[in-house]
C-alpha cells in the first residue's frame, strides 16, 4: 500500500511493518474523527493516535454517550471508507492553522496549535471534507481499509491531567483483509478468557487493593512463583559472570539532575523532602548502578563490569492507564548495566542477545526486534549516535537476527533494541530491551585506565530480560492460561485423601515431596473425591495424588495429570519414587 508522507511524497509500505500499521491506523483514527463530525457537527476533536493494536480518539460531545452509539458511528465510518478517499497534505502558518480551527470551534486542537512555536509551519492531511493538523504519515487512501471494528468507549481526561475536562475516548482497530479482523476478534475472545486480573486472583496469586491502586501485593503462591523466576534468574546472572548490587530505594534531586532523568522523565517521578534536599523514589536503577561502578577505580583488566540489580522501582501512571500488573506505579526491574570498552561492544551486545534468547525459549516465547533510534528530546552528539546505532545493528546482523527499525522510539541517552515476545494467543509484548549509552558515562565522569595509563571513558549498557518481574508474571498467567510448566507451576502436586482413614498415609507422603523439594499442598477435608478432584483441575495444578485402601495396602500411589486428554490424565497406580524421579526432572531442566 502506499504512504503519503509530510513532504507530499510517496512510498510502497507494508501493513506487516510497523511503520505501514502505524500510518493505517492513524488514518482510520481520522476516518473515526470525520464520521463522528458527520453525526455529530458540534462534537469537539481531541487527539486520535495510533497505538500498538489500533488506534483511539478522544472527544467531547457535549450529551451523554454510550455503547449505543458506538454502532451508528462504525456504519458511518463504513459508508466513507466506500467513498475511497484520497488524502492530501498542505501546510499552514500556525496563525492561519490556530484561526482554522478557532473558527470551526475546535478549542482542543487550538490550544494544541498555541503551544506550537510561532515560526512553525503546521501540516495537515485532508480527505473529502475534513481536514486535520497532523504529521502523519498517512495512508494515500482509505480505500485499503477492508474491515473496521469499533470495540469500546471509555474515559480520558483532556492531555492526561484530572483536573482538566473528561473526554470520550473511542477505540478501534481495522486491518487491509476482513480475514485479518475475524482472527483479531478471535483472538481478543481468547485474551478474555485468559485474562491474568481474572485468573490471577482465581489461583491467589495477586490482588490489588483500593488502598493501592497499581501497588500490587503478591499473595503466598504469588510470591512462590516470583521467587522461582527471582532464582531463575539469579543463576543464569551468576553463570554468566554478573555482580549483584541493590541501590537505594531514593536519592536526591542533584543526582537526576546529572544522569537527565530529572529533565526527561520528572512527570513520572515521586518525589519527597529529607532534611529540606528534595529527593525521588527511583523510577529506574541506571543512576544507582554508576555510583557504585565509580566507588572504585577500574583498569581496561577489569572490563567488561557486569553489574546486575533487581531494582524495585516507582512511577506515577495516570490512574486511568493502570492494569493489573501490566501497569503499576511499583514493580520490580530485572535491571543490569555493563560497563566496557569500546572494543568490547559488539561482544557484549551478543553476549546479552543470547541471554535474553535463552530466557524467552524457556518460557515458549518467539520473539521478533527492533532497533529503536534516536528521538528529538535525545542528549549527546550525533556522532554518538550514529556509532551507538551502528554496533547495535552490526551486533545483530553478524549474529543473523533479523530486526526492524522503530524510528525515533531510542531512550533519551541513546538507542536500543526492544525484544517483542509472542503469546500463545498471537499478542506481542515487548519485554527485553538492550540500550547502548555513550551519555551517563560523560555525564557521571567515569573512567578507566587504558593499557596506555590514560583515563578512558567507558561504554555502558543497559538491559533487561523480564523488563518487569511483575509484568512479566502477568504476561506469563495470560499464556500458559494458568496452566503453568511443572517447573514453574506455585503447586505441583495436590495431594487427595480419599477419606479421613487416609489422611495419616497421605501426611507421610506429602512430607517425603517436601523434603524432596516438591511443592505440595494435601486436600484431607471430608469431602468426596470427585469434588476435590474437580477443585484441583480448576486450580490448574498439574498432578494430583490420590492417596486411598488400596494404595495404602501396596504402598503405592495413584497419579492424575492436568494436561493431556481424558485418557491419558489418569496416569495409573505407581511407585512414589518413581513419581518423584519424574517431577525432579521436569524441575531440573528450567
Amino acid at each position: 500500500m502506499k504512504v503519503l508522507l509530510k513532504n507530499g511524497k510517496t512510498k510502497e509500505v507494508s501493513f506487516d511493518e510497523r511503520e505501514g500499521k502505524k500510518a493505517f491506523w492513524h488514518t482510520s483514527a481520522h476516518i473515526l474523527a470525520q464520521a463522528v463530525k458527520r453525526i455529530y457537527p458540534d462534537a469537539k476533536c481531541a487527539i486520535g493516535p495510533a497505538t500498538e493494536n489500533g488506534f483511539y480518539y478522544d472527544f467531547d460531545f457535549g450529551f451523554s454517550f454510550s455503547e449505543e452509539h458506538l454502532y451508528i458511528i462504525e456504519e458511518e465510518m463504513k459508508k466513507i471508507i466506500k467513498e475511497s478517499l484520497s488524502l492530501n497534505v498542505y501546510e499552514l502558518e500556525r496563525k492561519e492553522a490556530l484561526a482554522y480551527m478557532e473558527e470551526h470551534g475546535e478549542n482542543y486542537k487550538a490550544e494544541l496549535i498555541r503551544g506550537l512555536p510561532d515560526n512553525e509551519k503546521i501540516s495537515f492531511y485532508r480527505q473529502g471534507e475534513y481536514s486535520e493538523f497532523c504529521k502523519g504519515p498517512h495512508i494515500a487512501n482509505i480505500c485499503y481499509v477492508k474491515a473496521i471494528k469499533l470495540l469500546s468507549v471509555g474515559g480520558a481526561y483532556w492531555k492526561g491531567d484530572e483536573h482538566n475536562k473528561m473526554l470520550t475516548r473511542i477505540y478501534g482497530i481495522s486491518f487491509p483483509k476482513k480475514s485479518l479482523l475475524e482472527e483479531y476478534m478471535n483472538m481478543l475472545k481468547e485474551a478474555r478468557l485468559r485474562d491474568h486480573r481474572k485468573i490471577g486472583k482465581e489461583l491467589g496469586i495477586f490482588a490489588i487493593y483500593e488502598e493501592g491502586a497499581g501497588l500490587p501485593f503478591f499473595l503466598p503462591k504469588g510470591m512462590i512463583l516470583k521467587n522461582i523466576l527471582i532464582d531463575y534468574w539469579r543463576e543464569l546472572h551468576r553463570q554468566e559472570d554478573y555482580q549483584e548490587i541493590q541501590t537505594p530505594i531514593m536519592l536526591n534531586r542533584n543526582l537526576w539532575e546529572t544522569s537527565g532523568h530529572w529533565e526527561h522523565y520528572r512527570d513520572i517521578m515521586y518525589t519527597t523532602m529529607v532534611d529540606n534536599m528534595e529527593y525521588a523514589i527511583k523510577p529506574m536503577s541506571c543512576p544507582g548502578g554508576m555510583l557504585v561502578y565509580k566507588s572504585e577505580p577500574h583498569s581496561y583488566r577489569d572490563l567488561p563490569v557486569r553489574l546486575a540489580e533487581l531494582g524495585i522501582v516507582h512511577r506515577n501512571e495516570k490512574s486511568g492507564q493502570l492494569h493489573g500488573l501490566m501497569r503499576v506505579r511499583e514493580f520490580t526491574q530485572d535491571d543490569a548495566h555493563i560497563f566496557m570498552t569500546e572494543e568490547q561492544i559488539i561482544d557484549e551486545i551478543q553476549r546479552v542477545v543470547k541471554l535474553i534468547d535463552m530466557v524467552y525459549k524457556r518460557f515458549g516465547f518467539k520473539y521478533h526486534v527492533e532497533l529503536s533510534t534516536q528521538p528529538e528530546n535525545s542528549i549527546g552528539s550525533k556522532e554518538d549516535w550514529e556509532l551507538a546505532t551502528k554496533a547495535l545493528g552490526d551486533a545483530m546482523t553478524s549474529m543473523g537476527i533479523s530486526y526492524s527499525i522503530n524510528e525515533g522510539d531510542g531512550a533519551f541517552y541513546g538507542p536500543k533494541l526492544d525484544f517483542h515476545l509472542k503469546d500463545s494467543v498471537g499478542r506481542t509484548w515487548q519485554c527485553g530491551t538492550i540500550q547502548l549509552d555513550f551519555q551517563l558515562p560523560q555525564r557521571f565522569n567515569a573512567e578507566y585506565t587504558g593499557a596506555d595509563g590514560k583515563k578512558r571513558r567507558p561504554i555502558m549498557i543497559h538491559r533487561v530480560i523480564f523488563g518487569s518481574i511483575e509484568r512479566f508474571i502477568g504476561i506469563l498467567i495470560e499464556h500458559y492460561a494458568g496452566k503453568f510448566p511443572v517447573w514453574l507451576a506455585p503447586v505441583q502436586v495436590k495431594l487427595l485423601s480419599v477419606s479421613d482413614k487416609y489422611t495419616p498415609y497421605a501426611n507421610k507422603i506429602m512430607k517425603i515431596l517436601k523434603e524432596a523439594g516438591i511443592r505440595v499442598e494435601a486436600d484431607t477435608r471430608n469431602e468426596k473425591l470427585g469434588y476435590k478432584i474437580r477443585e484441583a483441575q480448576m486450580d490448574k495444578v498439574p498432578y494430583m495424588i490420590i492417596a486411598g485402601e488400596k494404595e495404602q495396602a501396596n504402598n503405592t500411589i495413584s497419579v492424575r495429570q492436568r494436561d493431556g486428554d481424558e485418557d491419558k490424565q489418569n496416569m495409573g497406580e505407581m511407585k512414589l519414587e518413581e513419581f518423584m524421579e519424574k517431577v525432579l526432572s521436569l524441575n531440573s531442566k528450567k
